[in-house]
């Protein structure tokens, strides 16, 4: 068998450092420690190639397997396990110092549905100009919202001012 060699994938054949290794596979008869020469002999002999899989052990673990086809089954698996992944999704609203309460009341609504759904709310108050005076209006706002957002979600954090917003991060609750 050529030496192929990728770099940054697991060692294979003569370019495993250890001088004894454990061999295992599904297509090894009598899985067990043996001399890396006499490891490479029996991988070759099936016209398969001798793969480290447990490089920090003693001695490393090697399998008996074609070196494409095994690098080919890893990316696979780490892109399903990629596919798997939970997504955070972060949904904004935006207030202003002096909201009306008709408007508190639609932004209320909306953040619900996207507590409901599982995305995360960041609620924030944005000053513009001299309005920033009325900072303890906007922290009073937020908390007010986080308070009627209670069985849906929970405050990640308290309102705290950074620039001319203030911002605060809801959480979904977990669910029953």
């Amino acid at each position: 068998m050529p030496n192929r060699r990728v770099d940054d994938g697991p060692k294979m054949n003569e370019n495993i450092p250890a001088q004894r290794v454990r061999v295992v596979g599904d297509n090894v008869t009598n899985p067990g420690v043996y001399s890396l020469s006499e490891a490479i002999r029996m991988a070759e002999a099936m016209e398969l190639d001798l793969v480290e899989i447990s490089p920090n052990i003693d001695p490393p673990i090697c399998k008996i397997v074609d070196y494409q086809k095994f690098i080919y089954q890893q990316k696979k698996k780490a892109k399903e396990m990629k596919s798997n992944a939970t997504k955070i999704v972060i949904k904004e609203i935006r207030f202003g110092p002096n909201t009306d309460e008709h408007d508190y009341q639609f932004k209320l609504k909306h953040a619900q549905t996207f507590l409901q759904e599982g995305s995360k709310v960041k609620a924030f108050v944005f000053f513009k100009g001299r309005s920033i005076l009325f900072a303890n209006q906007g922290e009073k706002l937020l908390l007010r919202f986080a308070l009627e957002l209670e069985e849906y979600g929970k405050a990640e954090q308290m309102p705290k001012l950074e620039g001319k917003r203030m911002i605060m991060m809801l959480t979904p609750a977990k669910k029953k």
